[in-house]
């Protein structure tokens, strides 16, 4: 048999963005997934129970989303890099485990292929009204990094980008797709290993009688371990110390809580990816991000056609949010119109962000189909009155 290695797919294909996600979980070195099949994500786990056998992974269908989300946090402590791949229902039962893997500085990836709710709502067709959820879907304060990728080239290289920050920031991140980018198939270009970034695990140098498991470094992220290499391990939700033991005070609490934050907060122009296509003395900003993005981009090839200077706006990373970005707009552009799929989510970041320096109208949307251009360029032609 020939090795692992050989078996981790270059050169250009064809691939939906399910296809894309797994290959690009196995190149960024992802050996562990658990997953429940749900629509329209199941796509991904089944290509990874076909995969993993070649590279030396391990996928494990669970009994449901709950297992799913916790056995990914039991790999990663005995040192693989693992993630969780779910829609729609599944993401909201994950939830109590999302909170878990941020209080524990786990890192992992939630691969969440959005579909129209709430409830079960439309299992086979398209959403992205989970964005706040992934944001603050868990209790209690943290925060996390989510990606929306619009195509399956982007599923490919933004997974290897999720996995990179994870382990980075020994966070959860989300990767936040939809349902027509993970089944549209398109060509997908995988460079050769030695031209992929993969960011290691922050595995400690110092001896086990020193070493304290949640001890901050200076940029506010801890050091790993693994367990069974001599280095005591202990970890709880529960509010601890930096030796991992729980310690109920306020005044633990009042250290850990803001690091956790503050770690991706502090960070954000590291981890901030944007693309920009604004012509100077846009009157309009659109802003938008996953499928919606291809939609605007004809909307405002339309507007532009008629005269109106619209710029675009699309956010890949969404969490963090792009605060500075969008408050430096704001003193430029007359209005923004954001374009998303559901009834009001990202747009009221960009309202907060602009804080009354520009006007914000939002494009609703309940998912079911993509917004028609038409839809986008009246938001734009209104915005301009």
């Amino acid at each position: 048999m020939k090795p692992e290695q050989d078996y981790v797919l270059t050169g250009t294909h064809f691939f939906k963005g399910n296809d894309a996600v797994c290959e690009g979980a196995i190149t960024a070195g992802c050996r562990f997934v658990a997953g429940y099949p749900i629509t329209p994500s199941t796509g991904i786990i089944e290509r990874i129970a076909l995969r993993f056998p070649f590279v030396g992974g391990a996928f494990i269908q669970m009994e449901d989303e709950l297992s799913s989300s916790i056995a990914i946090a039991g790999a990663v402590w005995a040192g693989s890099k693992a993630m969780t791949v779910t829609s729609g229902p599944g993401f909201s039962l994950m939830m109590e485990n999302i909170g878990f893997a941020a209080m524990t500085e786990t890192p992992c990836v939630f691969v969440n292929v959005q579909r129209g709710g709430p409830s079960t709502g439309l299992p086979t067709l398209p959403g992205q009204a989970d964005m706040m959820q992934a944001r603050w879907g868990s209790h209690g304060d943290y925060a996390i990094i989510a990606l929306s990728p619009d195509s399956p080239q982007e599923c490919y290289n933004l997974i290897i980008q999720a996995f990179n920050f994870s382990e980075q920031f020994r966070v959860p991140v989300m990767f936040m797709m939809d349902e027509c980018v993970a089944h549209m198939s398109e060509r997908v270009v995988i460079p050769p290993a030695e031209e992929i970034d993969i960011f290691p695990r922050r595995y400690t140098t110092q001896p086990p009688e020193t070493f304290e498991l949640f001890r901050p470094g200076p940029d506010l992220v801890p050091d790993m371990v693994k367990a069974g290499d001599g280095y005591h391990v202990h970890i709880t939700g529960l509010t601890h110390d930096e030796k991992g033991y729980p310690e109920i005070t306020p005044e633990c609490q009042a250290e850990l809580i803001p690091r956790l934050i503050n770690k991706i907060r502090f960070n954000e122009k590291k981890i901030r990816i944007v693309q920009r296509d604004i012509p100077e003395n846009a009157e309009v900003v659109v802003v938008s991000y996953g499928i919606t993005s291809r939609i605007v981009t004809r909307a405002v090839d339309m507007a532009r056609a008629e005269g109106i200077n619209a710029g675009v706006l699309r956010l890949i990373v969404v969490w963090p949010f792009p605060e500075e970005v969008i408050r430096g707009l704001a003193g430029r552009t007359k209005a923004f119109v954001v374009a998303e799929m559901n009834y009001g989510q990202v747009s009221l970041e960009v309202e907060r962000c602009a804080a009354g320096k520009a006007r914000v109208s939002n494009v609703p949307h309940a998912g079911g189909t993509v917004h028609e251009p038409e839809q986008i360029l009246s938001a734009i032609r209104e915005a301009m009155r």
